[in-house]
């Protein structure tokens, strides 16, 4: 349309005409692109010179820019770019306001430019370079389906293939520094390698990317077209800085699947060495090609896990790290270990030992170091050392998280212990043996418990029992069981008043989900063998195994202890030949399933009858072995087993 008018007008300089087409058509497209109105054409010429404005329907994003741009800056604005162009080839240009919301931008052509400065001077075999706008408007358009269809390094290349040809230049190149401390590389030439940089413009790119586009050849390729290289350069630091943003941004989704990655592992133990021996291999070699971690132990802190991405240089790193090897390590780095970590940032060590060293701190405790070697090649890029310090501070939490736990099991554990007596008495007479298997071997203190006192009277108080419940409240309740039941008898009050009084102890508490199965029984040397008095609390019938092969099932049923206000029980009295064998034991033993099976009494007699004769322990054994064959799932409740045989005259 623009054409049309110049060609009706007629007169005009061409160079003029083209000028002039090529600036209106940038106004159009910032127009229907970025104020996305209508607009509207004019052109007003005289003798010496050609003015045409570009009117809209009203602001649009572009002028939202320009009034703020602090709020859309370098990467974020992807429009305005054209307003260069007009900048550089219009004598005069201005934007009016008008108040009925319309915005014109306006340019100024003139024929002569006034006050011209004179051109440098050109070799004699080649004259000044000039661009016309038809070579500029071929240098920098891109269709739209192009554009959308390129890489941004491809569009790179395709530009300064086309600066190249139009400046008629030995060669172009486009250089970038990314600020990851690799340094400036090349990131797209045109022509041939090697060559003197005639022009170097920087590309207005955001921080940390630095750049250049360089012409190349010899001192005669710089004349003219520095105006032109400015203007490529702005569509280059465009489609430079799309391409690092997404090389950015798939680094970080990569970062944050490696840290994904990195948490479930470390949280996947709650055994100390497990969780400090898992840091190395997450660090290694992803964030440098060794990896060392220590932990503080008594004021010191010693070299608990160490790796290396060659494992053949791990002796020779260990003996410069192991502050208990010789030589061990270097004295900046010993001083590092023997005073505080540090707690803000990661501290660079020297070499031999080139690395970062990162505390290990969790909820405001220092509780180690981590040191991580320099990748290889290259030192730590600032990525790098955020990394390190996120990881430092996982690694930290998932080490201190199973020292928690690996206490709180090393307390339950000494508390089950205490419930159980450290070694069964000896008697004349008499052969005892014992086995217990706690259904948890973490901070789960199981109820399962057995006991034999010997009293003043010579006899044997045998008992196992059974609290409901597992935990603190369980063991405080195993506890008081065994010791009020071992403070009544030893008072001379016999088993069935001493179940009664444990009762109402029990019943005083107020907790009935916390009661208890019990069996008791007082056993007395006697001539050929051992007289048992037994009685039952809502606990399994103990096996008798006789010396010759027969096994049954004895005792008689009563209720348990703190369940009712009145305890039911009865006792009966047993005699052990010499060989005889009083098993007893907890459901743990019977309750035993595969699937929906149980072991059962009738597996446990059928176990009991092969082990007729055989010394106590063997007895406790082979019951055991059979119970654990029979499923071997993860047992869900406690076992315990206690035997008690009549010795052969």
């Amino acid at each position: 349309m623009l054409q049309e008018l110049l060609d009706a007008v007629g007169g005009l300089d061409p160079e003029v005409t083209d000028t002039a087409v090529l600036l209106a058509s940038e106004l159009a497209e910032n127009a229907v692109l970025h104020a996305g109105t209508e607009f509207e054409l004019s052109v007003d010429v005289d003798e010496v010179s050609l003015t045409v404005t570009v009117t809209d329907r009203g602001s649009g994003p572009l002028e939202v820019h320009l009034a703020e741009p602090r709020r859309r800056y370098g990467r974020a604005a992807s429009h305005g770019r054209g307003l260069g162009l007009i900048a550089s080839l219009a004598a005069a240009w201005g934007t009016h306001h008008n108040a009925d919301g319309r915005h014109a931008i306006w340019f100024t052509l003139t024929s002569t430019p006034t006050e011209p400065e004179p051109a440098p001077a050109a070799p004699p075999d080649r004259p000044p370079r000039r661009v016309s706008p038809e070579q500029a408007r071929r240098l920098l358009h891109v269709p739209a389906g192009l554009a959308d269809r390129l890489q941004p390094l491809e569009l790179v290349e395709e530009l300064v293939r086309r600066l190249r040809d139009v400046l008629d230049v030995r060669a172009v190149a486009v250089v970038v520094d990314e600020g990851d401390g690799g340094g400036a590389a090349e990131l797209a030439r045109a022509g041939p390698a090697g060559g003197t940089v005639v022009l170097d413009v920087a590309l207005p790119v955001t921080p940390p990317l630095r750049g250049s586009i360089r012409l190349l050849g010899p001192p005669s390729d710089r004349d003219g077209g520095e105006d032109l290289v400015e203007l490529v350069a702005y569509r280059v630091a465009m489609a430079v800085e799309s391409r690092w943003l997404r090389a950015v941004d798939q680094r970080r989704r990569a970062w944050m699947a490696y840290l994904a990655e990195a948490s479930e592992l470390l949280g996947q133990s709650l055994s100390v060495e497990l969780a400090v021996a898992v840091v190395p291999q997450v660090v290694v070699p992803r964030l440098g090609r060794w990896c060392a971690v220590y932990l503080s132990d008594a004021g010191t802190q010693r070299l608990a896990a160490l790796t290396h991405a060659d494992e053949d240089e791990l002796p020779e790193l260990r003996a410069a790290l192991d502050p208990a090897a010789r030589p061990g390590p270097a004295p900046e780095l010993r001083a590092l270990l023997d005073s505080p970590a540090p707690e803000a940032a990661p501290v660079r060590i020297a070499t031999p030992t080139d690395g970062l060293a990162v505390s290990l701190r969790s909820r405001g405790t220092t509780i180690g170091t981590l040191l991580v070697g320099r990748p290889d090649g290259r030192p730590h890029a600032p990525e790098d050392v955020v990394l390190v310090a996120d990881i430092a501070r996982r690694a930290a939490l998932a080490v201190q998280n199973a020292q928690s736990a690996a206490a709180h099991v090393a307390v339950s554990q000494a508390l089950q212990q205490a419930l159980l007596p450290r070694a069964l008495p000896s008697a004349a007479g008499i052969d005892l043996a014992s086995e217990y298997v706690p259904a948890s071997r973490g901070t789960d203190v199981g109820g399962d418990f057995y006991d034999v006192l010997t009293l003043d009277s010579g006899q044997l108080l045998v008992s196992i029992g059974d609290v409901c419940g597992k935990g603190a409240r369980a063991a405080a309740r195993t506890g008081l069981v065994r010791d009020v039941l071992r403070v009544l008898v030893r008072g001379g009050r016999g088993l069935t008043e001493a179940l009664e009084l444990l009762n109402e102890v029990m019943m005083e508490a107020a907790d009935p989900l916390q009661f208890c199965t019990l069996a008791a029984a007082l056993v007395r040397r006697e001539p050929h063998g051992l007289a048992v008095e037994l009685l039952l609390a809502g606990h399994e019938r103990p096996v008798l195994i006789r010396a010759d092969g027969r096994v049954e099932q004895v005792g008689a049923f009563g209720t348990a202890v703190g369940l009712l206000p009145r305890v039911l029980v009865e006792a009966t009295t047993h005699k052990l030949g010499p060989g005889d064998t009083l098993l007893l034991y907890t459901d743990g033993v019977t309750e035993r399933r595969r699937g929906r099976e149980q072991f059962g009494p009738e597996r446990l007699l059928a176990t009991a009858a092969r082990t007729a004769g055989r010394p106590a322990r063997q007895v406790v054994a082979a019951v055991r072995d059979a119970v654990e064959r029979f499923s071997p799932d993860h047992p869900t409740d406690d076992v315990a087993l206690l035997a008690v045989r009549a010795l052969p005259e």
